[in-house]
Order: C-alpha cells, then structure tokens, then sequence
C-alpha cells in the first residue's frame, strides 16, 4: 500500500515527507512502548503511536520503519518533525484513535507480517 493511500483512508495530514507518499508500506502495528515496536513491527511498515517523542524517532529509524501515523490528534514538536526530515521518516497525524485508525487500515488490506495487524 502506498503511503499516500494511508494519508487518505486516515484522514491523515502530512507532516514532513510530502515527496515521500509513492513509498510502498508492507504491513503495519501501533506500540506506545518502544520495546513492543522493536519486538513487531517490521522494517517498512508503517507504525501508529501516540508517542511524540524523539525516542520514537530514533525507535523508527533502528527498526527500520516505513513512515509513523500519531494517532489521537497528536502533533509533535519542531525538532521531532526535523529529526524526522534528517532521516527521510515520513511522518502523519489523524484524529482517529489507534484502534480505529488500525481498523481503517485492516479493513483496506494492510496487515501485520504474520496476516494479522
């Protein structure tokens, strides 16, 4: 699925990598806890969080993740977003929680690398 199909089955506003919305992402997982994101998601997925923190970012960066949606209408700060454009990590927000922005995604075929999400 292409990023730019995730921006429009959440309602999603685009952060930082605008020029990056042709990327492909290969399943997907929501974690708050950065072991959870090391332990399942897979690299070129796209993450959903609530956390708006670097360690988030640099959690990203090391597993290798696709792009991160914040979930719950959470906006990070300006030197998340930069961290974020040095990495070329696409980052999203939408309104809708974790469980439904999951459902959204699920429901439009992008899974977990195991079939599930």
């Amino acid at each position: 699925m292409k990023l730019s199909e995730v921006r429009d089955i959440l309602h999603a506003e685009v952060l930082t990598g605008e020029e990056l919305l042709d990327r492909s992402v290969f399943g997907g997982g929501g974690a708050d806890l950065m072991e959870d994101i090391l332990a399942t998601v897979a690299k070129g997925s796209v993450l959903l969080t609530g956390v708006t923190t670097e360690q988030v970012i640099r959690t990203a960066k090391i597993a290798e993740v696709g792009a991160i949606v914040f979930v719950r209408g959470k906006r990070p700060g300006r030197s998340i977003t930069d961290m974020a454009k040095s990495y070329d990590l696409p980052l999203l927000h939408t309104q809708y929680s974790m469980f439904v922005a999951s459902g959204r995604l699920y429901m439009n075929g992008l899974r977990g690398l195991d079939g599930s999400w």
